[in-house]
């Protein structure tokens, strides 16, 4: 199915948005990479395939949200109370939720075709807007895509532990895939 001209509801009801993490350090091995998966946000996009810079696309993500779905490396299983923790410091330290409880993007340009597509926007972590740019494609009614995120751009100092040996990479890998075709207007 081609994606059709239009103007889509985005959510956790039409499809996923994930954040995937890397280590770095000396501690590297003994770390996990994760899988967070985003599970409270919305968003919408309008689409006209046959002219890109009509399309535009705004998310906002609640950033209390994020639940670890996956861990994977490391000396041992990540457990349901490393989990707990995990999602605490990211809640708490990293993301400053209290503080700056919404991410949100909001395209400024479009380019490109369904096959492959360019959205360079405006992100807003911790209060703090800068450029980013997500490139995805469109194909049998669903819009997958990714963005990678370098945390210090933002002023967030990547999550460490035991004194530095370990700690998240930088960078940070953003995935999507959502169905479109529901909330069509």
């Amino acid at each position: 199915m081609d994606v059709e001209a239009g103007t889509y509801a985005l959510g956790p009801r039409s499809g996923r948005l994930l954040v995937l993490t890397g280590r770095a350090g000396l501690g590297a091995k003994a770390g996990h990479d994760l899988t967070i998966e985003v599970t409270r946000w919305r968003g919408e996009a309008v689409v006209e395939p046959d002219d890109p810079a009509a399309c535009r696309v705004t998310v906002e993500a609640e950033a209390a949200s994020m639940r670890v779905r996956e861990g994977t490396g490391g000396v041992k299983p990540l457990t349901d109370s490393d989990r707990v923790e995990i999602e605490k410091n990211m809640r708490d330290k990293v993301l400053k939720a209290d503080q700056h409880p919404l991410i949100t993007f909001r395209s400024t340009r479009v380019e490109g075709d369904p096959g492959a597509f360019r959205v360079e926007g405006e992100l807003t972590i911790v209060g703090v807007t800068r450029p980013a740019v997500v490139d995805g494609a469109l194909a049998d009614g669903r819009a997958r895509g990714r963005a990678i995120v370098t945390q210090s751009g933002w002023g967030i100092r990547p999550y460490s532990a035991f004194f530095g040996a370990l700690k998240l990479r930088d960078e940070v890998e953003i995935i999507f895939e959502v169905r479109l075709g529901e909330g069509r207007g």
